[in-house]
């Protein structure tokens, strides 16, 4: 199956703090405070949910949670994470295939874009603004290649991502897509941006019109 992490889910986390040390779970934790009290949450392509972890410790309890996962192995590891006293519930599913009424406040896709193909991305991103409410927010985390000099080890570590991944979890992208363009053609508006690792990681924060 397509951009399946089942067999690397048992060292993924290991695997992403020694290339990136604390940076990825950093970029994600700066995004989370705009969490409100009482939201309606979607994560999309959580992984083994360490992300609940950093929620709770923001919202501890009164957040209602959808985790949608396309392998059920990181779905399992997620399952065990200590989410407060949200309420969480776990859908085994590809994100592309998701449909539901507008319902959510927030939509949560950590780590997620950089799976898919251009064409794939602006599927996957029509669904996820279908369920979006108006003025919902967006939590965007992804890896980003600058084209400044001295960033030639950006595009270097992202090709080495790719046939890693592309190999273990047939991953199907071989480039980033351009979300930047789908953002703005929706008519969202970017009230937060941080990056990590010089640059190769940027945290943002949408907000649907």
């Amino acid at each position: 199956m397509k951009n399946n992490y089942d067999q690397v889910a048992g060292f993924y986390d290991g695997l992403s703090k020694l290339v990136f040390g604390n940076a990825l779970t950093d970029a994600q934790r700066s995004v989370l405070h705009f969490i409100p009290e009482k939201a309606n949450i979607l994560i999309a392509g959580g992984g083994t949910g360490a992300v609940l972890e950093e929620i709770s410790r923001i919202r501890p309890h009164n957040i209602d949670i959808t985790y949608i996962e396309i392998s059920e192995k990181m779905l399992d590891i997620a399952r065990k994470r200590d989410a407060g006293k949200n309420n969480v519930r776990f859908i085994h599913a590809a994100v592309e295939s998701f449909q539901s009424a507008p319902q959510f406040d927030v939509i949560i896709t950590p780590f997620m874009f950089d799976n898919f193909q251009q064409d794939k991305a602006e599927v996957v991103f029509q669904n996820l603004h279908n369920v979006l409410n108006s003025n919902g927010i967006w939590l965007f985390t992804d890896f980003n290649v600058e084209e400044k000099p001295g960033k030639f080890w950006q595009k270097w570590l992202l090709k080495s991502m790719y046939l890693f991944f592309g190999v273990l979890s047939e991953v199907e992208a071989k480039k980033l897509p351009d979300t930047a363009m789908l953002f703005s053609k929706a008519g969202f508006k970017t009230i937060f941006q941080r990056s990590f690792y010089s640059g190769f990681i940027n945290s943002l924060v949408y907000q649907k019109p």
